[in-house]
Order: structure tokens, then sequence, then C-alpha cells
């Protein structure tokens, strides 16, 4: 016999970032409410993506560091080999502390619980839950979330399923450091993960079925990138697909559309997430799907059920941890205070971890042009900003759209060490409705990265070749 829990003022499906923000926002109103995880708690930042990725990103930075020292005069450089193992215990040492201190101990702490099992929809509408430790429950709340977030995507192809592959998930579980390494996909994930491992030692080819890496990207950032990796070794293969795998005891060999043939000891697929949304049984209680199974939801989350919210990737909106939590909370104000609230995503940032990071925000040029904006565009390449001088890198640059006319800055794009930072000061100003004179009126500390947004906007009115470097 089913046990029935009820009573719960919020139930939810997942215990990832919306999964958290949604119950702390909740508790914090008073409500009740339960988590059900299938897997591991944490969802995907801290367990498989954000946290592991950048820690393992950042030993390769600090390795590439000691070898790239030697641009300095009278610098030696000198690199041991990789204790790969290791590193990849540390790696799980700093996840598992953190998914205890900011999931699991913080549950306990806030008083909400966390019942271990899968969840399937059940009319009501309610949720039935086959128990980790064996036997179902059946969860009846006043309130429901979908927060199942999205898992590694691989597109069909010949021969894969049967030759098995990395996923950026896998990769990082890895006990040996692979001698070399095919990337399948140019974007956000594969190039992370292409730099993480070249630095690391492994010989990485990058496929991309595009005509250029980062392809979401402002193009001059694409062109810069590239040439970055073709420094540090990395063989770069755009307007490419892959057509078929084969996979023998001396590992893979692959055919692309070019007719070249590659070979590597791993192959790692880095082409895009999808909704987690299989096995939820979503259709018998009226939650419809996309095409890519993701919960179709309104401005204020809401599924086309009554009841029934969804939040963070399993929605298809922008695949972002803070997005996740900034929808968690808003579920938790509209679903169980009415509130009706809404988000703004024309100053959501974006940030890729390679090194030198890619970071925007706002449209690009040719998303101005697309949306029928007249728009003037300026691009500052690094050698131009005395802190890049200084720290003899001028590999980077910063190029800023803004409305013909009126100035007002529509778009920041950057290239550079730190440029999440960076794209930080310009979220501000866009949000703030600035234009570029105003920007380039702004107080800059000098001698930051940061000064290079200044620097940018100078050049509407002004040849920045021509300010003294420290009186700009």
């Amino acid at each position: 016999m089913t046990e029935v829990r009820s009573g719960f003022d919020l139930a939810v499906v997942g215990s990832g970032s919306a999964a958290f923000a949604a119950a702390i926002a909740a508790r914090g109103k008073g409500a009740r409410v339960v988590l059900v995880e299938r897997g591991t708690i944490g969802g995907t930042c801290v367990n498989i993506g954000c946290l592991p990725s950048k820690a393992l990103l950042a030993a390769a930075t600090a390795r590439h560091g000691a070898q790239a020292a030697s641009r300095f005069p009278g610098i030696r450089a000198h690199t041991a080999p990789v204790g790969f193992r290791a590193l990849i215990g540390g790696k799980d040492t700093l996840v598992d502390r953190m998914r205890a201190e900011k999931y699991a101990d913080l549950a306990a702490e806030l008083g909400f619980e966390v019942v271990r099992g899968n969840a399937a929809f059940a009319d009501g509408p309610a949720l039935d839950v086959d128990l980790a430790e064996g036997g179902t429950v059946r969860i009846e709340a006043g309130r429901y979330l979908i927060a199942t977030g999205s898992t590694p995507w691989a597109p069909p192809l010949a021969g894969l399923e049967a030759a098995g592959y990395l996923t950026s998930t896998t990769a990082m579980e890895l006990d040996a450091l692979p001698e070399s390494m095919v990337v399948v996909g140019g974007n956000a994930v594969g190039l992370e993960q292409a730099q993480l491992f070249a630095r690391l030692g492994t010989q990485v080819t990058v496929i991309e079925a595009l005509e250029r890496l980062a392809p979401n990207e402002e193009p001059e950032i694409s062109a810069a990138l590239e040439s970055v990796l073709a420094d540090e070794g990395i063989a770069v293969h755009t307007g490419t697909t892959l057509t078929a795998v084969h996979r023998d005891a001396a590992g893979y060999t692959l055919t692309t559309s070019s007719a070249a043939e590659l070979r590597a000891e791993h192959l790692l697929i880095a082409t895009g997430r999808r909704p987690v949304t299989a096995g939820l049984n979503l259709e018998s209680v009226g939650v419809k799907t996309g095409p890519h199974g993701e919960v179709i939801v309104d401005a204020y989350l809401r599924t086309t059920a009554e009841r029934i919210w969804a939040a963070g990737d399993v929605t298809g909106h922008p695949q972002f941890v803070y997005v996740a939590a900034a929808h968690g909370t808003l579920v938790a104000d509209n679903a169980l205070g009415g509130a009706e609230r809404t988000l703004d995503y024309t100053a959501l940032p974006r940030v890729t971890f390679t090194s030198p990071a890619i970071a925007s925000v706002g449209m690009t040029d040719a998303e101005a042009a697309e949306a029928g904006i007249p728009c003037d565009c300026r691009t500052l390449p690094f050698e131009y900003v005395p802190r890049a001088l200084a720290d003899r890198d001028t590999r980077g640059l910063v190029k800023l759209v803004a409305e013909q006319g009126t100035g007002r800055l529509i778009g920041a794009h950057v290239l550079a060490d730190g440029a999440g930072e960076i794209i930080t000061a310009a979220t501000y100003a866009l949000t703030a409705g600035l234009t570029v004179d105003q920007l380039a009126h702004t107080w800059h500390p000098y001698l930051t990265m940061a000064e290079a947004l200044k620097l940018a906007a100078q050049t509407f009115t002004a040849d920045v070749a021509k300010l003294s470097c420290c009186a700009g």
C-alpha cells in the first residue's frame, strides 16, 4: 500500500539551483516544502557543471601560466607533468564539501525535506515517488515545481552510440590524462573543455559545424579566440561536421564532412544540452512540452497545468545557473505569494571561461541590425589597454554596440582575462541606460582591465592611440 504524504505548500522535482532557490524563498514565506531528487543532491552546477569545471580550468590555467611566464624578461618557465588523479581527487573533494555545505546541510538547517527517488506526476495533481530505499510514496501539495534541469545531448551519428563517447560530465571523471582528444562542438562547453585538456597536456582537436567558433559571439571575438587556441596547439576545424565514428583498441577513427579522417584516444561530444522531462508523466496532468522536451511556460513560469510551475534549464530558457536561481525565487513569489512577477533578460550577461574569457551582454551588431535598430559599433584591441601592456598579454578586445543617434549602449562584448568582471560593469551600464558618452566619462580606475570599457567608449569620439596612457 502506497503511503500518502500531504500538507505541503510546495513540492519540487529536482534539487539543483532552481529547486533550492525556490525552496529557500518558500521557507522564507513560512511554507512547508519538499524536494524529490532521483540522483545526487545539488543538480548540475555544483556536481558536474560550473564548480568542478571551473576548478579544473583554474588548475589548467595555473599550469599554463607557468609555461607562459617566459613572456616576461628574466623569467624562465618550467612545468612538471600533471598528477591527473590527484587533480581529479582535489576537484571531487571540493565538490563534496560544497554539496554538503550549500545543499544537504542547508536543507536541514532551513527545514525542508529532500526525498530520494524517482518522481512522476499522477492525477490530482500529485507525485508518485519510487523511493531509492524501496517502496513508494504519494506526495500531495498545494503547488508543484518542475526543476529537473538539463543533460548533455549528442546528435545522431553513425557508430556513435556503439563506440561510446565522453560528455562534459564524464570527461571530468577520467582517471588518466588522455594523450589526444577530439572535441565536437565549438561553443562554450566545448571550448572550455578543449582548452582545459590542452593546457594539461592533451593534444586537442575541435570540430565545429558552423563557420566559426563561438558562433553566437561577435565575429571579431571568434577570430581572436581561434588565434589564441592555435597558438596553444589546438587544431580547429570549422564548417565541419562529424559523419561517422569507429572505435577500436587504438582509439577513435572519425570521418568528417570534409572527408578528413581524424584519430584520437578520446572523443568528447559537446553539442549542447536538452531538458530532462522523460519519465515525469507530464502529459497525464496536462503539462505541455516543446520539440526538445522543454516544459512550456508563460512569463510567470506557469505551465499549461494549474498549480504546476517550471524553472531553470527544463524550461528551455537560457541555461545559466543564475537564471535558474532567479527562476526559483520568482516561482516562490508567484506560486505562493501571487506576485505575478516576470524577468527581463535584456541585460542578461554570459561568460565562456576560456583564457582569455569571452563575456557578452545585450545585442551583437548583427542582432541589432536584425531587430531594425540602427547602430554604431567600435572595437578596441587590447594593445591600447595599459593593463594589458603591463601584463605583456594583449590578446583581447572590447566591442561596444550603441544605438545610432542616441548613443545608448545596447551591447558590450569582451575577450579578455577577467572578462566576466568587465562585463558586470557593462551590465550595470546597459541596465541603467547609459550612453557611450556617459560611459566614457564615468570613473574607471587606471591599470585595470575594466578601463577597457572607458577606452572603447572614448573611441566613438576620439583616437585613443593619441591619448596619454595615464590620463586618457
